[in-house]
């Protein structure tokens, strides 16, 4: 009994902390996660960033690595401008944005806490032009823009908070009970909270991204195109439910839908120029 009562105890004061470690992002209006401090998280984003730069071929003086950086100050200009329109310039003030090329045939680009961000030269054949990489860097600026880095890392200590409150409660089971407990609980928390959260982060980038494409001045239809092709490209042979990203043809509906409302926030806020 004192033992379940020490667990509900610490979960009330772990569901507290989790509430007060809240911060509003001014591009959804949402409180996200902040178990993990920003600062932490930045200073380790920079460093893993050169290290991985220092180790494979970055593609500089190029047409296509111009492009890049071209697109992604455009998309950088487009959030300083949404920031900016509801007075909140300084949320901007740590991030520290760079955009490299760098030679790969996967089809990827990605983006680390902080606005440290990669594509692949195998995903330029499908976004075939700077509209195309748009949607792709529109979505990875907004993954740094929502803090996606911190809510992961957050979530991380939520699920390793959980699993040692299912060690204290069996601590006086068997060890099969013991493992059997863990095992679901790790399968359950990944199946329907791990998963699932992951797969927001991507929406919710897939419409901040399209917003900000917008902003930047570029054709919000072309992310439609770009997906399909994506989809074209198949590799989406895991069940949406057991992926941590949505499914192409969710993911094209999404864009369909959110398409009026980017271009409409666009005219609200101005096209950078």
């Amino acid at each position: 009994m004192k033992r379940k009562a020490f667990v509900l105890s610490a979960a009330i004061v772990f569901a507290a902390a989790v509430i007060i470690a809240c911060a509003t992002n001014p591009y959804t209006g949402k409180k996200t996660m902040a178990l993990v401090s920003n600062d932490s998280l930045l200073a380790s984003s920079f460093t893993q960033y050169k290290t991985f730069l220092d180790g494979n071929q970055v593609i500089t003086g190029t047409a296509d690595a111009a492009m890049v950086d071209r697109v992604g100050n455009r998309i950088r200009q487009a959030a300083e401008k949404w920031a900016a329109s509801t007075g909140q310039s300084a949320y901007l003030n740590d991030y520290q944005w760079e955009y490299h090329l760098v030679k790969s045939d996967e089809v990827n680009a990605w983006c680390m806490p902080g606005g440290k961000i990669v594509v692949y030269t195998g995903i330029l054949p499908v976004t075939k032009d700077e509209a195309g990489l748009a949607v792709v860097l529109g979505h990875e600026v907004a993954h740094a823009l929502l803090n996606h880095g911190q809510q992961r890392a957050s979530a991380g200590l939520l699920q390793q908070g959980g699993a040692a409150g299912i060690s204290i409660l069996t601590g006086t089971q068997s060890a099969s009970t013991q493992q059997l407990a863990m095992t679901v609980y790790g399968a359950g928390s990944n199946l329907f909270g791990i998963l699932p959260f992951s797969r927001s982060h991507e929406s919710e980038a897939d419409h901040i991204g399209l917003i900000l494409m917008a902003i930047a001045g570029y054709n919000t239809d072309s992310s439609v195109g770009f997906w399909e092709r994506m989809a074209s490209l198949g590799g989406g042979g895991t069940p949406e439910f057991l992926s941590t990203h949505p499914s192409d043809t969710t993911r094209i509906a999404g864009l369909r839908k959110w398409i009026p409302e980017a271009n409409s926030k666009a005219a609200e806020i101005g096209v950078v120029k």
